[in-house]
């Protein structure tokens, strides 16, 4: 073998290493933090639908990925799609939630339908 493929084989293996490493760091699950988990909701405070949004017709769906805390809490809301008016109403009314507690934080997706018959 020589020098020239040694190095090759070296090189290649060293990517495959790194390429592998990546993948997993990627998904191997946080410590302490759960992903995805379905949270029973103790309370719920609807949304209102916003005067200025029943208006101007403006109806849609505001999707939210919210961050609960292991105390039921929600710790922090990031908005996923949704026209921004009703984004806001959304999001201070997830603010007033709890959810049951649990082990570690988890992430939840919910979903608000604003119809402009409301």
């Amino acid at each position: 073998m020589s020098f020239l493929t040694k190095a090759r084989d070296v090189r290649c293996s060293l990517l495959l290493f790194l390429a592998l490493t990546t993948v997993w760091m990627a998904f191997r699950p946080q410590p302490g933090f759960a992903q995805d988990i379905d949270r029973k909701v103790k309370t719920k405070v609807s949304p209102i639908y916003p005067e200025i949004a029943r208006k101007m017709g403006i109806s849609g769906t505001v999707k939210l990925e919210l961050v609960v805390a292991s105390s039921g809490a929600v710790k922090e809301t990031k908005v996923i799609g949704g026209h921004p008016i009703l984004v806001t109403a959304a999001v201070e009314a997830v603010k007033k939630w709890k959810f049951e507690p649990a082990s570690a934080e988890s992430t939840v997706m919910k979903e608000f339908k604003f119809a402009s018959g409301e």
